[in-house]
């Protein structure tokens, strides 16, 4: 802001203040009529607010530490109306359909709260073509620490402004810049940047365009990004390819805890060489190798060496056509991560008929909370496995079970399962709907299942979709609805006329 500027009238000096504020204010979300009258008031009383305190500030400066006191109380007071962080640190813009003008006003704001930490612009599709009007007066020492812009509609070029400006922004932790397609040609000044940011703890590049030079670029970057824990290079189908020899620097993220490449088209080379790096990640908690099919019969040695991932929480294998060597491997690693939580193979064939190779590790994880096995062609002789294992005690901290789309279990399958849910005391969600082409009556096993609903005392959410009920069932489940204490929704497929 140039020194005229700062000479000028207090009312012309705080007008874009006042109008950046008021955009702010609507932009956020009330959860009641009451509280929509009261953000209202709020509203029409910020801009006066403002203004008062600008006039008085132009007017006089404070003169003792009662009146700095004062006005800090004042301020507090005035967010605590709001009902957001405080604005001096958090602005959450997300989504408020801003204008080129509010973006222009923004950037001046900025300028005048040099205590901000968190930034989020996202959904804002404006903010694209237009980031230099926002970021511009950033000065080097800023405190920012977290700045989002999912969905913005950045181009290249605001790209390549970011990549200047990343530099300044020495505390960064949290960079959020998915889905923005457009960015992956700039991603070399953006990786420049990137060096500058030695405390970057969450990178998302989510959806971005990223191409199979993508991976070489930001390698050169990770020598620089010792604090990272969260990688998501996640929904760039370019990426295939990318990843042969490309990754000398990706051990040195020792601190790694998150790491999705979920729908990246791997190729075997990819798998080859993630098999080089992947089990040196020791501290890594979080893996989503999900929609990558090339994965089916070139990841044996990979899945194998899960083994070496002991901090591992969160194993997801969604939809990667996993052949019967790739999944005895898996089975036989997964025996060895104590740790888990979250355990996904759902859209893998071969685990139908098979799923006596995972037994050991069902009976060992004993931490187990998500155990998702939609479409895996899952037979009867699976299902009575499942519920003996169940029964036994092994699976006691599971919270949601999904089966879905495993049409060839028979009723009686379905019958051994409902008998033996029972056990599961700290299930919330069961899922045993029917694929879309599909509609069958219910046997005698839904009985069965409302009997076990009974003792679960959190479930909420039974999918049911696709299953018909007999009329004589509608009349028990309204019953049980109308009897139960607490609301669980069954999403089945309606009733026999």
């Amino acid at each position: 802001m140039s020194q005229t500027r700062k000479n000028n009238s207090s009312e012309g000096e705080t007008k874009p203040q006042t109008l950046f504020v008021n955009k702010f204010l609507r932009g956020s979300k009330a959860e009641s009529r009451e509280e929509k009258n009261d953000l209202q008031t709020t509203d029409s009383q910020a801009g006066d607010w403002i203004q008062k305190a600008a006039t008085s500030d132009a007017a006089k400066p404070l003169s003792s530490e009662t009146e700095l006191r004062s006005s800090v109380e004042e301020n507090e007071q005035f967010l605590q109306k709001l009902g957001e962080k405080d604005v001096d640190k958090c602005l959450d813009l997300n989504n408020c359909g801003l204008t080129t003008a509010d973006l222009k006003e923004m950037g001046e704001a900025l300028e005048m709260i040099p205590e901000l930490e968190e930034l989020n612009l996202s959904w804002n599709s404006k903010v694209g073509g237009n980031l230099p009007l926002i970021l511009q007066k950033l000065q080097k020492g800023s405190k920012i620490q977290i700045l989002e812009l999912v969905d913005c509609a950045l181009t290249s070029e605001d790209g390549a402004f970011l990549g200047q400006v990343l530099p300044v922004l020495q505390s960064l932790e949290v960079l959020d810049l998915s889905m923005n397609r457009d960015i992956g040609g700039s991603l070399n000044s953006i990786a420049q940047g990137l060096k500058s940011t030695s405390n970057l703890k969450v990178l998302k590049l989510h959806s971005c365009g990223l191409s199979q030079t993508s991976v070489k670029i930001l390698d050169a970057a990770f020598r620089y990004l010792s604090e990272l824990r969260k990688l998501d290079l996640s929904c760039n189908k370019d990426l295939g390819g990318g990843f042969e020899d490309s990754l000398a620097q990706v051990v040195m993220l020792k601190h790694l805890e998150v790491l999705d490449l979920h729908q990246c088209s791997l190729t075997a080379d990819d798998v080859m060489s993630l098999t080089q790096v992947i089990p040196l990640l020791s501290n890594l908690q979080e893996l989503d190798l999900s929609a990558n099919k090339n994965m089916g019969s070139s990841s044996e040695n990979l899945l194998s060496r899960l083994r070496f991932l002991p901090a591992l929480k969160s194993l997801v294998i969604n939809n990667c056509a996993l052949e019967s060597e790739t999944f005895t491997a898996l089975a036989e690693a997964s025996v060895h991560l104590s740790a888990l939580e979250v355990f996904s193979l759902s859209w893998n064939k071969c685990v139908g008929g098979n799923l006596k190779l995972l037994l050991e590790t069902l009976k060992l994880s004993t931490s187990l909370q998500v155990l998702r096995l939609s479409s895996c062609s899952l037979v009867t002789e699976d299902v009575a496995l499942l519920a003996s294992v169940i029964q036994t005690g092994h699976l006691a901290k599971l919270r949601k079970l999904d089966l879905s789309y495993n049409d060839s279990i028979c009723d009686a399958g379905w019958t051994m399962l409902c008998q033996k849910v029972q056990f599961l005391k700290e299930l919330i969600e069961l899922d045993v709907s029917l694929r879309p082409s599909n509609f069958r009556g219910c046997g005698r096993w839904f009985r069965h299942l409302l009997c076990a609903v009974t003792k679960l005392p959190q479930i909420t959410e039974i999918g049911m979709k696709r299953w018909i009920l007999p009329a004589s069932q509608e009349e028990e489940l309204e019953w049980f609805g109308q009897d139960r204490k607490r609301s669980i929704r069954f999403d089945h497929g309606g009733f026999q006329e």
